[in-house]
């Protein structure tokens, strides 16, 4: 659910200041106050969860100066300035300077309603785009995204740990909706280039000319070419495959040119190629040796066992607390059934279905089932998965079930003794048989 965003009132004048505060405040805003910008520069940093509103006249150091500092702090801030009568020069001035938009007294307050609800829009997209490119850019965060226990994903990760230190040019391979673009960024985000740009583009979505310009250039209105824009760092090319001969031919070229290790680490992604048919096939031999000294194929989902029923759970709950409902519960009969289902969407058809699930769960109403049934009859003829023993169905159930009711009674062995019907010592056995720690959960 979106996390409720400050408004930040600087005025020497007690009235306006609080006139303003109650008025943002009806409307829904979480005000703060400050009678001078000296005290509110000592409470408001860079991240500030929020907008500024300040008077431009104040006495010791104006609004003007503290534009300038918070500018100077974080250059992503709204700040809103009041301005008096005849100070409309000195106003845009201030939007020159950065401020976010004016008002000027005597002012509508539905106008400054408006006003502080687009800019804290404008901030919280701000603040997610940050933070998620420190997510990108930090490896144990990005790695915690690749969820599995299952001895695929285990030797993912080490693989991806391995060759993200190795700097080499990398080339990743798997099944539509396997979750390339995520090991891409990870690779980058747990190797040296950490710090570095990570350049992506999708080879498939532009025509040979578009994509010669955006790759090698020229580029319009001074921009550089993207293999200049990621130098020094990680340049993604996803769709590799739909790179024409001569883009190969000049791709070659550049890598060829490098030293060792390379100046420009290349990741090149494959999203498509006919079932009987390999990247080498599709590439050139002497690009395809070039990049694929290195090489990452992703596990389907289906062969993943019961990291489907732990993905199922952590999504839905994701999308439960974004739509502010509950998580659907799954059934003994529905694990089996997405345990049992072939996936051919892989994690992005999983994260869809449990988005529709938590949906249709809000309305009261249908079934995983026929959300899995609905989809794989669009999806034309199902790939086929092998049969596994009822104890592996068993096994996965009951480890969703323990992991689901510790995460909703938040660790307590108590309350999970009392809703699951077990004796301690039953319990605990199960924990350490599924490797579930209290720990996670607390």
């Amino acid at each position: 659910m979106a996390r409720a965003m400050k408004v930040a009132i600087v005025d020497d004048e007690a009235d306006l200041r609080q006139s303003v505060s109650q008025w943002l405040a009806l409307s829904g805003f979480d005000t703060e106050t400050y009678a001078s910008a000296e005290e509110a520069l000592k409470a408001i940093g860079p991240d500030y969860p929020g907008i500024v509103v300040s008077d431009i006249r104040m006495p010791g150091m104006d609004g003007m100066a503290l534009l300038k500092r918070f500018m100077s702090l974080d250059s992503g801030l709204p700040v809103i300035m009041i301005t008096g009568h005849g100070d409309v020069p000195m106003a845009v001035e201030a939007m020159r300077l950065g401020a976010y938009d004016f008002l000027e007294k005597p002012f509508n307050p539905d106008r400054m309603t408006e006003l502080a609800k687009k800019a804290t829009q404008a901030r919280r997209m701000t603040l997610d785009n940050r933070a998620l490119r420190r997510e990108l850019a930090d490896g144990s965060m990005i790695m915690k995204k690749l969820i599995g226990a299952s001895p695929a994903m285990e030797r993912l990760r080490e693989d991806i740990l391995d060759l993200g230190q190795a700097d080499s040019h990398v080339l990743i391979d798997g099944e539509t909706g396997t979750g390339k673009t995520l090991v891409a960024h990870a690779l980058h985000a747990v190797g040296p280039r950490a710090g570095k740009k990570f350049v992506t583009i999708s080879c498939a979505a532009w025509t040979e000319d578009q994509l010669q310009a955006k790759l090698f250039g020229p580029v319009e209105e001074g921009g550089l070419p993207l293999v200049d824009e990621a130098r020094g760092g990680t340049l993604c090319l996803e769709d590799v495959e739909a790179l024409s001969h001569p883009l190969q031919s000049r791709l070659l070229t550049l890598i060829n040119d490098q030293a060792v290790p390379p100046e420009t680490r290349i990741i090149a992604i494959c999203n498509q190629h006919a079932p009987d048919s390999t990247l080498e096939d599709v590439l050139r031999p002497d690009l395809f040796y070039r990049l694929g000294a290195m090489t990452i194929l992703l596990p389907p989902l289906r062969t993943r066992g019961e990291d489907i029923l732990t993905l199922f759970t952590r999504m839905s709950e994701q999308f439960a607390e974004e739509y502010g409902c509950e998580a659907p519960q799954v059934t003994a009969q529905e694990a089996a059934q997405l345990l049992q289902a072939p996936w051919p969407g892989n994690v992005r058809q999983l994260v869809n279905i449990a988005e529709r699930a938590v949906l249709q769960n809000r309305r009261g109403s249908g079934s995983i089932a026929s959300l899995l049934m609905a989809d794989n009859e669009a999806s034309g003829p199902a790939l086929t998965t092998e049969g596994k023993p009822l104890k592996d169905y068993v096994e996965a159930f009951e480890r969703m079930l323990i992991d689901n009711t510790m995460r909703r009674h938040k660790g307590s062995i108590v309350g999970v003794m009392e809703e699951l019907c077990l004796p301690r010592r039953t319990l605990n056995e199960k924990m350490a048989k599924y490797s579930l720690q209290r720990a996670d959960y607390v």
